[in-house]
């Protein structure tokens, strides 16, 4: 006779799990990650917070459907900007991964990431809207969304302007100029 537990795993086998099916699915899947950005601000949830909590998190509280259905557009191992909003923070600061794709917790919806890498360099919203090769940024014509999709050009040039983040394959000081591809 099988018997249902209703315990919850410990986090660290919750994760381990997840990173396993993630790994899984990247192996056997044909459609490309895709590239979002999450906005926050520093003061509700910022990059220290995401490091000083296993560099995990649920993605939660938002609250716009336009948001909410980017969120369940994502599939595991999508990369996605961790940007700080607010008046004196606008940047791009690190990069994290989905780890569980969108369910609902408490009646709301829940993506669950985990930190990547800092940006080598964070790259300032001032800076983007400057540089020719971010025209058309859907964070610029949409500035109020808190989850954006990023086209693969513009992942790239953002990568290009903070020189990668840690995690991005270019940490042993090669030389390799490449674009980080994420």
């Amino acid at each position: 006779m099988n018997t249902v537990s209703l315990r919850s795993p410990p986090i660290s086998e919750t994760l381990h799990r997840h990173r396993t099916m993630a790994r899984t699915r990247a192996k056997h899947s044909s459609s490309p990650s895709r590239h979002w950005l999450l906005k926050t601000e520093p003061s509700n949830w910022s990059w220290s917070d995401q490091a000083a909590n296993s560099n995990l998190t649920k993605w939660d509280g938002v609250k716009n459907k336009q948001a909410q259905s980017h969120m369940k557009s994502m599939h595991l191992n999508d990369l996605c900007f961790f940007y700080h909003s607010g008046p004196k923070s606008r940047r791009v600061v690190g990069v994290v991964r989905v780890v569980k794709e969108w369910y609902e917790e408490a009646g709301e919806g829940v993506v669950d990431v985990e930190a990547v890498g800092e940006m080598r360099r964070p790259v300032e919203l001032g800076e983007m809207k400057g540089d020719e090769g971010l025209k058309g940024f859907v964070l610029f014509r949409q500035p109020r969304l808190s989850v954006v999709p990023v086209e693969e050009g513009i992942w790239r040039r953002v990568c290009e302007l903070g020189g990668g983040y840690d995690g991005d394959g270019r940490d042993d000081g090669d030389g390799d100029d490449e674009a980080a591809e994420g």
